[in-house]
């Protein structure tokens, strides 16, 4: 299945999780965080089940779940909760290091063995860096093991913890600290070899400003991006994906280079190519075409 668009579903609306399904999200997050109060996690906890055990055969759309940070005691209720009904995947928020991310990984072993699910069949997606202490963490995530399904990052979590009064110019563009934090996180899952998430457009209701974030990141080698609004799915998934003159310049490029063995640099369209851009052109097509 693809990762493009990663959906945030409150988990205290039995509506909004009803209407998850029917969004065009490669992934649903139901979220036991930041959306849901203290006095409603619960409740929250058993409506998430409740909804995982109604829908076990996934083959559009995975589901996951945001747990409580592992420094709180909901976070093992959180587990106790959904891992028998085996959600797809687990997103880990104000993770501190690959520590958390390995700790989270002996819960969900011990967890998975207790409840009869398949060992390994639930993945983590750490929320990178929304603690100051993350960021000089993030080469290091080869070591969290298969369950790593990717990494990804945010900005509100750790603005708050900086201290920071904005994160972004007044143009749009990310301030110097959380340039640093997007671009550490996109080259820590990169060294991981996993998928690498971009952050939220926290303005669900500018389309043309969601469609620049996502072109920005998919320029720049993101896989997909979080999503705080169903609205916002559709922009996602159109940016996510090559263009039709990007598949056909990447097919260009391996016939190129096929045509011509033992070669390592050529000349297309008046520009020299050669193995980088035989195997970028190698990975479009074989995401893509």
């Amino acid at each position: 299945m693809s990762a493009r668009s990663l959906l945030f579903v409150p988990g205290d609306s039995d509506r909004k999780i009803a209407k998850s399904v029917t969004s065009s999200a490669d992934i649903a997050i139901f979220d036991l965080e930041d959306a849901v109060a203290g006095s409603e996690k619960s409740a929250a906890r058993g409506r998430i089940a409740e909804f995982l055990a109604e829908h076990p055969n996934r083959t559009q759309q995975q589901l996951w779940v945001r747990i409580n940070s592992l420094d709180t005691v909901d976070a093992l209720l959180d587990l106790k909760a959904v891992v028998p009904f085996r959600p797809d995947g687990i997103v880990q928020p104000k993770t501190r290091s690959p520590d958390d991310v390995v700790q989270l990984g002996h819960y969900l072993d011990a967890l998975e063995v207790e409840y009869g699910v398949i060992r390994g069949a639930i993945k983590i997606l750490p929320i990178a860096t929304e603690t100051p202490e993350a960021v000089f963490s993030l080469n290091n995530f080869s070591r969290c093991g298969s369950r790593l399904y990717g990494m990804t990052w945010g900005a509100e979590d750790l603005g708050a913890a900086l201290g920071a009064t904005a994160n972004k110019e007044s143009g749009g563009a990310w301030t110097s600290p959380f340039q640093l934090a997007r671009s550490l996180c996109l080259f820590g899952a990169r060294a991981a070899g996993v998928l690498a998430i971009d952050t939220l457009f926290v303005d669900y209701r500018d389309v043309a400003g969601l469609r620049v974030s996502c072109g920005e990141g998919h320029r720049d080698g993101f896989n997909g991006k979080l999503a705080i609004h169903p609205d916002q799915v559709a922009v996602i998934n159109e940016c996510f994906v090559a263009s039709a003159a990007e598949i056909a310049h990447a097919a260009r490029v391996v016939a190129l280079f096929a045509a011509n063995p033992g070669l390592v640099a050529l000349s297309l369209d008046g520009k020299m190519v050669d193995i980088p851009h035989l195997r970028q052109a190698e990975k479009i097509l074989s995401r893509y075409a």
